[in-house]
């Protein structure tokens, strides 16, 4: 076990020293990558105002009015919130807006059913409380000389409950699609990475292991760019393709702020 402990412990140091010229911009990717899903259906929406329209008043029984009004504070909110979150401005107000639009949007959509759509969500709205947990961070080190136990005791609560949520997105890829041995090595592999970051032991590492998976599975699965612009399938792959980078930031801020006081890797550090 200590040999085992020694070669993690270099290779955390190999890996320290390759990410180092990137490190201090890895907090804001982080977060761009997180409400990129945001943006990106903003601009769907706009672009196809008319569409949606009709699928609203056709398919969900919106009444004329509501369903403007219902895309229309959409747009609003994810654009103003996303650029919020990502200039740090009013951070924890933004995420917690953007989960609204998730909720709402869900509901609207008629997708709450949907069980891919909904692990999805579970892991964009992971990302946000990172977000948030994150925002707390930087308020306690502004008043580090005050006392500051509620804000830590939130943040701490806010980091776990961001990274049990994140994993979400994997279950559901597990659970879906048709099985084979690459397959199965791969979910396996996945599965031990994610009760790792649930459990927050070695958690940075396990993150950064999903973070490189999904940018393989996003490419090889999610490739909407290859797809034809009539093809009905492309818009859904757009989608899938945007909420997985988003799901990827919230891994990536996981990697930066730690996985906080409940978990292993903490307790450890305080024995």
């Amino acid at each position: 076990m200590e040999s085992v402990q020694e070669y993690s412990r270099k290779f955390e140091d190999v890996i320290d020293k390759i990410g180092q010229p990137i490190k201090p911009y890895i907090p804001a990717i982080a977060r761009f990558l997180i409400v990129v899903t945001f943006l990106e259906d903003a601009l769907r929406i706009m672009t196809q105002f008319s569409d949606q329209l009709y699928y609203l008043q056709r398919h969900r029984g919106f009444p004329w009015g509501l369903s403007h009004f219902f895309l229309i504070f959409n747009v609003l909110t994810m654009l103003s919130c996303s650029t919020m979150v990502i200039a740090r401005k009013h951070t924890e107000y933004a995420a917690t807006a953007l989960f609204g639009v998730v909720v709402i949007q869900a509901l609207g959509y008629g997708l709450i059913f949907d069980a891919s759509f909904f692990l999805r969500n579970l892991s964009v709205i992971g990302g946000l409380l990172m977000v948030i947990s994150d925002s707390l961070s930087k308020r306690r080190q502004l008043f580090a000389g005050l006392p500051s136990i509620t804000e830590n005791n939130k943040r701490t609560y806010f980091q776990l409950a961001g990274r049990v949520l994140l994993v979400f997105l994997f279950i559901g890829f597990a659970l879906h699609g048709s099985w084979s041995l690459t397959r199965v090595i791969g979910s396996i592999i996945g599965f031990a990475a994610c009760v790792m970051i649930a459990i927050g032991f070695k958690a940075k590492w396990s993150a950064m292991f999903l973070v490189l998976f999904l940018s393989v599975f996003n490419i090889v699965v999610n490739n909407w760019w290859s797809i034809e612009n009539a093809h009905m399938q492309k818009d859904f792959l757009k989608y899938d393709f945007f909420q997985t980078l988003s799901i990827m930031g919230g891994l990536l801020l996981l990697v930066t702020i730690g996985p906080g006081g409940m978990s292993m890797d903490e307790k450890k550090k305080a024995f």
